[in-house]
């Protein structure tokens, strides 16, 4: 079987979502537009808790962070789909391809890991309330994010290292819209266990890890919900989770998805769609799910609202 190195091709070719040419201007138009709800919905998040200042806590640090990164998950695989529909060209090159591998590994792994650090941060303001300020102080809210951070781009350079090693046959059609590490590894033509290995062991301990601790933060959590005498009160606690728990819910539920979607179907159409469902639509949702089940929040859209339309 003939075998190609990085060095001596240059491209793969993305199929996308479908092979029906008639379709494409659908698609196209489906992607940009939520492409542009997803930089609206997450620029209004950050610029609402920026310029309201009862949002200046660790909560909403930690979801203006959350926003950010949302942005540039999504920018780094829709807007090459869109220019090659447009194009009419379904190639990407290996350096961009790689590229898309690394940046969207950084992106999923700071996204992991900033939701166990908001579930740490609903754990102290609940279970340890009168201590909350000492602990959550902005020099250790910095260093969570930045070791996140840290974590996220170690992960992502072990695995595009890795692919380096890795040789192709003749077949390089992805059938997806942007490079999947799960799918390069499929294609290539030399051993790849090192690879596989490599996948399992760094998504038990950076997946499983955050996971753990979303999971024991929440066991506190309810546990301390359930000793407040007043139903209230019992209340007001749980609202303060409830968007939280809702993009968790999202995240890791359309991850699941991936995972059982490529074990149980031969369909590569339907892996492609299942992976389209975890990298856009939680960036897409996830502005929508903290503005309408967040009351500040929806004081602070409200009256930057009030603002724009002055200026207009």
């Amino acid at each position: 079987m003939e075998l190609k190195n990085y060095t001596t091709f240059s491209e793969f070719h993305l199929l996308g979502l479908t092979d029906n040419r008639k379709l494409l201007p659908l698609v196209f138009t489906m992607f940009l537009s939520m492409y542009l709800i997803t930089i609206l919905g997450n620029l209004l998040i950050i610029l609402a808790i920026s310029s309201g200042s009862p949002l200046h806590t660790p909560m909403y640090l930690f979801l203006s962070i959350l926003s950010i990164n949302d942005i540039c998950f999504s920018t780094v695989t829709i807007p090459k789909m869109l220019v090659n529909i447009q194009a009419k060209d379904d190639s990407i090159s290996y350096i961009e391809c790689l590229s898309q591998i690394c940046f969207v590994s950084i992106f999923g792994g700071m996204e992991n890991f900033l939701l166990a650090v908001m579930a740490y941060d609903r754990y102290v303001a609940i279970c340890k309330p009168l201590r909350y300020t000492v602990i959550m102080n902005p020099f250790y809210c910095a260093l969570m994010i930045l070791f996140s951070l840290f974590l996220s781009i170690m992960d992502a350079l072990l695995h595009s290292l890795m692919v380096l090693r890795l040789s192709f046959c003749t077949e390089l059609e992805i059938p997806h819209f942007f490079c999947e590490l799960a799918q390069i590894i499929k294609l290539a033509c030399s051993d790849t266990f090192l690879n596989n290995f490599l996948v399992f062991v760094a998504a038990f301990v950076f997946g499983g890890g955050p996971v753990c601790g979303i999971i024991f933060s929440y066991i506190y959590i309810v546990s301390t919900i359930l000793t407040i005498p007043s139903s209230g009160g019992k209340h007001r606690a749980f609202s303060t989770c409830a968007s939280h728990l809702s993009v968790v819910s999202l995240f890791y539920g359309t991850g699941f998805g991936v995972y059982i979607s490529s074990a149980v179907t031969d369909s590569l159409k339907n892996t492609a769609m299942a992976s389209m469902m975890y990298s856009v639509v939680p960036p897409l949702l996830n502005p929508f799910i903290y503005s309408l089940r967040n009351r500040e929040m929806k004081e602070a859209l409200k009256k930057l609202f009030g603002r724009l339309i002055f200026l207009v």
